[in-house]
């Protein structure tokens, strides 16, 4: 891809079926390019596929499990001959969780996350960089997650795959340093509008919602769309990832601390709702599971709505008190030795 213009660049979006995958798809249709999509469900990457048609994009659809290392190099090799031997843009997208007390969760649950939101990246940048190094140019682009930057209680298994993925691809920026054109980009979202959390796994049997502000899936589509324009390694989306970001950064024991206690009334107050795998291992039906919105961006209730409006306030507030402290220090030892 010589130039910003995204006119016929090739471009991988795995679990494209819904959500932000789906939002992503059809922004980069409207932009021209040749997509090739991939998810479980054939029959919905059908109806993905002819939505981006009518904005006159070639698409290809490719049903993939990207926990299996060979469905994903199948995919490279199918998108790099349908993109007539080249693949431009590959979006890591596809994801899940499950939530509920660690000792809980079944380790099957946990191994499954970590195979989606890990390995699957893992994979699909394994399968791709060596189409980018033989064309010399590329870009890899992570929809990873505000978790990766700070713990949230009861996602234990979700917040490690998160914490890896940054490490992993760090790790490929270095090895990648002397390709100057081959990009590894990775877009950190705050809570999204998206049917995700209809789909995850839930071991707490209460119900599990994005908390306030949630942004629309339609805000990390944009962002990915800039960023492979214009590469740049880290941009957050949505101003409570820079907010809790850095307040954990800055005083990581009490923010932890205040959010196990947060994520406890809530679900000490959240309506009931039945224990299940959800689509973890299996693609089940769900409301709204295979459209963009997940149905949350609707007001709430201030009681249900506020709390984390409350984390985040309180949050940067210790962080700046830590941060204070921290900056205090050196000249108070300075003040004891006179």
């Amino acid at each position: 891809m010589k130039t910003n213009s995204l006119q016929g660049a090739v471009v991988v979006i795995t679990g494209a079926s819904s959500g932000i995958g789906r939002a992503t798809a059809l922004t980069f249709a409207r932009e021209g390019a040749t997509l090739v999509l991939a998810a479980r469900r054939a029959e919905v990457l059908a109806e993905v596929a002819a939505e981006c048609e009518r904005f006159g994009a070639r698409v290809l659809t490719v049903p993939t499990d990207t926990t299996d290392a060979e469905a994903v190099r199948h995919l490279a090799e199918a998108a790099h001959e349908f993109g007539a031997g080249r693949i431009d843009v590959w979006i890591n997208n596809a994801g899940s969780g499950a939530v509920g007390r660690f000792e809980e969760v079944p380790l099957a649950a946990h191994e499954q996350v970590l195979h989606l939101n890990l390995f699957g990246y893992l994979y699909g940048a394994h399968a791709v960089l060596p189409y980018f190094r033989r064309q010399g140019e590329g870009m890899l682009l992570n929809v990873v997650s505000l978790g990766a930057w700070l713990p949230e209680p009861y996602t234990a298994s979700y917040t490690a795959s998160k914490y890896g993925l940054r490490g992993l691809m760090d790790t490929l920026r270095a090895e990648l340093s002397t390709e100057p054109h081959i990009h590894v980009c990775d877009v950190y979202p705050s809570y999204i509008d998206t049917p995700g959390f209809q789909h995850g796994a839930n071991y707490v049997g209460r119900l599990i919602k994005p908390a306030p502000p949630v942004f629309p899936a339609q805000k990390v589509a944009d962002t990915l769309l800039a960023v492979a324009r214009h590469p740049r390694p880290t941009t957050m989306v949505g101003w409570p990832a820079y907010v809790m970001r850095w307040s954990y950064a800055l005083a990581p024991g009490p923010v932890g601390r205040l959010s196990r206690r947060l994520f406890d009334t809530y679900f000490q107050q959240a309506d009931p709702a039945p224990v299940s795998e959800g689509s973890l291992f299996t693609p089940q039906p769900a409301p709204h599971g295979t459209g963009i919105s997940g149905g949350w961006a609707k007001p709430t209730k201030p009681r249900n709505g506020q709390w984390l409006g409350a984390a985040l306030a309180a949050g940067l507030a210790v962080g700046l008190v830590a941060w204070q402290q921290r900056t205090k220090a050196p000249a108070s030892e300075e003040a004891k030795l006179t």
